[in-house]
This record gives structure tokens, sequence and C-alpha cells, in this order.
């Protein structure tokens, strides 16, 4: 509660590394982040994203703006109560009158309540965009930046945007991600603050001195005047403007925080834990030591990337695109084989007989590279599978392996040793895929020499709420 008995509000984006959104005004663009996560959700409650499908884009299959990396339309949003959020999609448009129309959104009044629908932004743009290729990637300016610059990232985007598709930016005067875009619906702002945490995975951005790489980005064409203003995590967005559901007007409305900050401040007790979750995608992250500053050049092929944390400190995140996603896509063609022989079955008993199979296979020799969707600082890389041999071809041998690959995967990625020199002293387990696959859980034990704690939620809205209470809020109000 804040002041007052006031309750406080935060939406919180899953960052994981991964690229944030954007939006769109003549209005605003949005750009979606979250690899794998909700994408943003209210404090007091968390929330699923809208069904995104993880499939991989190689150079020249682009997503278009307003669908799924796999093709699929996504749906307009209607944001409704707290318990409700779930805005992984945007379509519509409308500025911003004082009298009553906030910047990209018209209030209505439904049946229990107020809503908003977007007006004048364009369709959510997320972390699973493909279109900018490694080629083209590589012609963008080197940014002033510890942080290397991927496909999905915001800038990224906008700059395929500009050699693409210049006219259709000429209608936009704001860019943001979708969890800003939520905040400033609820607070009527003209324009879109952004956190140092969801900029820094952006691109062309510099951490240090808190500002995006102006020049290096007007000597290039890039609209500068899409990029938002840059606030402290923790800092006071401004207050809503009308009663939303049970929430009274005048409620403060924190800064959109990156959701892997917020998730890893739900669970990491102490600083010598480490964060690892795995759900769709794979993330683990330490807090690096007292007064650590990366590095100032980017290293597109470094597997750890740096990213802001609180209290002006760092994470060191290996955040591989390669998790649950993986088992849901052997699922999918074990069901589609079957299907092809005439045999129909559900996902769901398919997942679970395969569980059972490898939880009786304690070993196996066969050895499974899952990167199905490539890594980022490895765009190209494919899966592979080796060490076959006859008696190893069983579900369970071959699901054993798979869930192996993912672990060896993201330890290539951020070995022990390292997390060691770090000071690491215990490793906290969380995440979806990881709760409901007991082989999955052993395979974790078995590739840390570290104490591994299970069934520590992650939870990005219970951290975003546990930062505004545990340090005073800042006021920035516009």
């Amino acid at each position: 509660m804040g002041k007052r008995g006031v309750p406080l509000l935060h939406v919180a984006q899953w960052l994981t590394g991964e690229a944030p959104p954007r939006l769109r005004l003549p209005g605003w663009m949005e750009w979606g982040v979250s690899a794998s996560r909700p994408e943003p959700c209210i404090a007091e409650s968390s929330g699923d994203g809208c069904g995104v499908r993880h499939s991989r884009h190689r150079p020249g299959h682009h997503v278009c703006e307003g669908r799924l990396a796999g093709g699929r339309a996504r749906r307009p949003i209607r944001v409704r109560g707290p318990g409700e959020l779930c805005p992984s999609c945007a379509g519509g448009g409308g500025g911003r009158e004082r009298g009553g129309r906030a910047a990209g959104c018209e209030w209505t009044e439904g049946d229990t309540a107020s809503v908003f629908e977007p007006r004048a932004v364009s369709h959510l743009v997320t972390w699973q965009d493909g279109r900018c290729s490694s080629s083209f990637l590589a012609s963008l300016p080197q940014p002033e930046s510890h942080l290397s610059v991927a496909t999905g990232f915001g800038c990224a985007t906008i700059f395929w945007l500009l050699k693409n598709s210049p006219e259709l930016l000429k209608s936009y005067d704001a860019a943001g991600t979708i969890q800003d875009y939520v905040v400033a619906m609820l607070c009527g702002l003209p324009r879109p603050l952004m956190s140092d945490q969801n900029a820094a995975s952006w691109g062309y951005f510099n951490t240090r001195s808190q500002s995006w790489n102006m020049e290096i980005l007007k000597a290039s064409g890039f609209p500068v005047h899409l990029l938002p203003d840059i606030a402290e995590p923790g800092t006071v967005a401004g207050r809503t403007s009308r009663v939303w559901f049970e929430i009274p007007k005048g409620t403060q409305v924190g800064v959109a925080l990156g959701d892997l900050q917020a998730s890893v401040y739900s669970c990491m007790a102490q600083r010598t834990d480490a964060v690892l979750n795995i759900s769709t995608s794979v993330q683990l992250a330490a807090s690096m030591p007292p007064g650590f500053q990366p590095a100032q050049t980017a290293d597109p092929s470094a597997p750890v990337a740096y990213f802001p944390y609180f209290h002006s400190t760092y994470l060191g995140v290996a955040a591989s695109l390669n998790g649950g996603n993986v088992l849901a896509t052997f699922v999918h063609m074990l069901v589609q084989w079957m299907a092809d022989l005439g045999l129909e079955v559900e996902e769901s008993t398919v997942y679970s007989r395969m569980i059972e199979a490898a939880a009786q296979q304690r070993d196996t020799c066969l050895t499974i590279t899952p990167t199905v969707l490539g890594e980022r600082h490895l765009p190209d890389q494919l899966a592979s599978v080796t060490r076959i041999s006859s008696s190893d071809l069983s579900l369970g041998h071959v699901t054993r392996a798979l869930c192996r690959g993912i672990v060896q995967n993201l330890l290539s990625m951020l070995p022990f040793q390292q997390l060691a020199e770090w000071g690491v002293q215990r490793v906290m387990g969380s995440g979806s895929a990881l709760s409901r696959n007991e082989v999955l859980k052993q395979e974790v034990q078995r590739a840390f020499p570290l104490p591994v704690s299970f069934g520590q939620d992650v939870d990005a809205a219970v951290g975003a709420a546990l930062v505004l209470l545990r340090r005073p809020m800042k006021q920035k109000e516009p």
C-alpha cells in the first residue's frame, strides 16, 4: 500500500535479456518482449502471454507487423481489470486529449468498470521477431554500449523498418514496450517513460550515462524522436487518471521494470544465490559483485550479457532461447508422426508418458544439442543428435538426452566455474517447465555441484511489488 492507504501499481516486463517491445502513435509503436514470458502484468496479479508461438525465422523469413512468429495474426487487446490483464497483442489508434482520451487509447465504460481500447497504435512486435538477419545486424552502426544488438530488439526493428518501410515510421511519434504502453494508458501520459532495465535490451543504450546513443543514431538517420525518456526503476511514472475497477483514481503507478530483473528480485534471497528459470526459454542469472562495471565494447559473440539491476548493480545473465519450447516441439513432432500413422493422441498424454519413460532411464550415452532456435550469440546454430546407437533409441533415452541437452547448453554459455568466481553458493530453480518435469530437475542437480533449491516461484509481478514496497518511491511524475 502507498501513502494514506493508496495502493501502488507497477507493470513488470518479461525481459530475459530478450528484446523488449515497441509502440506506435500518431501514436504509438509497440514492441513486445519477453522471450517466453508473460509480457506485462500488474503487481497484484500475474498473467501469461497470449499464446506466442515460438518458431525460429531464418534470414528472409520476416515477421510482418501484427503477426506472431508463426504468421498467426494477433488479436487486438481490450485491457480490463488487474486480474485480467494480458496485453500481449495490440492494435488500434488515437492520440491524447486531456479531456478524456489518453495517448494511444480511448476509455469506455464497461458493464462493471472502465476499460481502455487501443487507438492509433501499431501491432505488437515481440522479441521473437526474426526479420533482422545476421547480415542486416552486421550492417548497423556499432553501439556505444556493452550490450550488442539482436533481432527483436526495439532499435534493431526500427532500423529494419527505416530501410524496408520508411513511410510507415512517418506515422508515429512515440515508441515503447507493451508495459510502458499500459503505464501510459493508466496514467494518461502523452509519451511513454522507460526504465533503464528495458532500455538496455532495446539496444543503443549506454547504462553508465543512462542515455541513448543519440549521436550514433542521428548519424544513421534513425528517428530518435520515437525513443522514450528514461526513468530509474522504482520511480513513479504518474497516477491513475480514473477509477479502474477497485483501484482508485490518483493511485501511483511505477515505471515498468524489466521482467527478468523483477523475476529475479522475487526469489533471490541472498546476493550469493543464482536464479535458474526454465520455462519456455531458459535464464540463469546471478548478481554481480559490488562495483562491477561491464566493458563498454559490445561483443555479439559473448554468451553472457550484463543487464542493469537495482542500485547501480548488474545481473550476469545467460539467456538461452531453447528451453521448454524445445520439449514442446518434440512432443508436437511425436503427435504429428502418430497422426501420420493414423493414430490420435493428446499432447498432454505424450508429454506425461515421455517424462515417465525418461524417469526410468537414469542415464544415456545419446547426446542432443537442442538449439533448434539458435542462440543470440550463435544465431545460425542448429540442433544436432550425436552418439547414436541402436541401444539408445527408446523414448526414455531420447527424452533424458533432450532434458540433459537443455541444461548442458545453458552451462556451455555460463559455466559453473564462472558462477563460483562471482561468489554463487546456491542455485534457485524455478519455472513452469522445471516444476512439471522431474527429469529436468534431476539433470539440473546433476549439472550443478552446488545446493539446488526448487519450488521458489519466480514471479515478476511479486518482484515488482517488492521493489516498490522496499524502497522509497522517487517522484518523477509528468
